[in-house]
């Protein structure tokens, strides 16, 4: 029997990255909410098997791979059951512009986030954006599209999510400053010397989130912060001056906004990406869930302290990107994503990502007013340059 309300119909979600930390959660809220979702595209890069065991479970209509080399397999597969599979970062592009798509799920890992968001935006799309890289790459570009295509960009992140959350009503307050809540990562409170011969295994073991390996670095490294500072620029049409990142090691705060009577609001819950992929597609709702519940006397204590910019590099390259405008943080994230991937692989020290990242913001050419073309381009020459570095140990 169907128990949705008169008004209400199935939201058809596209979930760009479906296999990653963040798809799978989002598969989770699905599935306790059949009635009111569908899983209509599914997408991974690489992970056919995931893929496969999903589609098979959510019956999408549509299913898109990255990798060539699997496109028939699928195809094979899903073919029976109804599915359609599609190839390559051109399908996925057309296919989040269907007409049947409610929202766009982008939870797609780095700069290859930009293109299809971009589409599904031009087609009108809502986006829930776990892909930060994407305003971080062009914040300018992503938020002027949105406006003109009447888009609600609504955040993922739970410390964006926490903002987004506190601002509810507040629509004709002004906002005098965001904090950014940190966990401080697996080395809160270490020195250089220890950070240069920390091992990608310990980087991987963050104290209360559990996420992919790519943004666990980040996270170690505080590059994770420093997207999220530029993200936040964007998402909330701040001044520099008006975000700061506070450490906060139980990851219970998320994100915190002071007003300008001095006033704060805090949003607050068990470390949980659940929730804030929950409220994303299901806003402005509030669904009931069986999600964990905070228990105050479970943490009777919460505290906080400063960011260590000195030690922890890559939050102050964040700051200086975002200062210097244009396409640096371009820079910045490309550089990143080279560098995350040569510490994964063992052909680079935790310190040394640091270095890599500082010489191409020093090297790459500043365009103050970037077009498309001209982040495609930074992406590349950063990329280029980066890989070339860290080969040749020029830094």
């Amino acid at each position: 029997m169907n128990n949705l309300k008169a008004d209400q119909k199935t939201k058809n979600i596209a979930i760009l990255g479906s296999t990653g930390s963040i798809g799978t959660q989002a598969l989770e809220v699905i599935r306790q909410n059949p009635d009111r979702f569908r899983a209509f595209v599914l997408t991974a890069q690489n992970n056919a098997e995931l893929l496969i065991a999903q589609a098979l479970e959510f019956k999408p209509a549509y299913v898109v791979i990255g990798s060539r080399e699997k496109f028939e397999d699928l195809q094979i597969i899903l073919h029976p059951h109804g599915i359609k599979v599609l190839c390559g970062i051109d399908e996925m592009c057309e296919i989040v512009t269907h007409a049947d798509i409610s929202i766009v799920l982008t939870a797609m890992v780095g700069f290859a986030g930009l293109k299809p968001t971009l589409a599904a935006i031009k087609a009108g799309k809502d986006i829930a954006l776990a892909n930060k890289e994407t305003l971080v790459v062009a914040g300018d570009l992503v938020t002027s599209l949105a406006e003109k295509h009447n888009v609600k960009i609504l955040p993922v992140d739970s410390e964006h999510s926490a903002i987004f959350q506190c601002l509810a009503g507040e629509e004709n307050n002004a906002i005098e400053k965001i904090y950014l809540t940190a966990s401080g990562g697996p080395f809160r409170g270490k020195d250089a010397s220890f950070l240069a011969s920390i091992t990608k295994n310990e980087a991987l073991k963050h104290p209360n989130w559990v996420m992919g390996a790519k943004i666990t670095i980040d996270s170690a490294s505080l590059m994770n912060k420093g997207l999220e500072v530029i993200e936040a620029k964007w998402l909330f049409k701040l001044d520099v001056s008006q975000i700061d990142v506070i450490v906060h090691p139980q990851s219970i705060i998320h994100s915190i906004v002071q007003f300008q009577d001095g006033s704060m609001k805090a949003q607050m819950g068990l470390p949980d990406m659940k929730l804030p992929i929950q409220y994303a597609i299901t806003y402005p709702e509030r669904l009931p869930n069986n999600f964990p519940r905070f228990n105050f006397m479970g943490f009777p204590n919460l505290s906080f302290e400063q960011a260590d910019k000195k030690t922890f590099r890559n939050l102050a390259l964040a700051f200086d990107a975002l200062n210097t405008g244009g396409n640096m943080p371009c820079v910045i994230n490309a550089a990143n994503e080279i560098v995350v991937a040569e510490f994964l692989n063992d052909r680079l020290g935790f310190l040394e990502m640091s270095d890599v990242i500082e010489d191409c913001m020093s090297r790459i050419p500043v365009i103050l007013e970037p077009a498309l073309e001209d982040y495609l381009e930074t992406d590349r020459q950063t990329r280029d340059y980066a890989q070339n570095l860290v080969t040749n140990r020029k830094f």
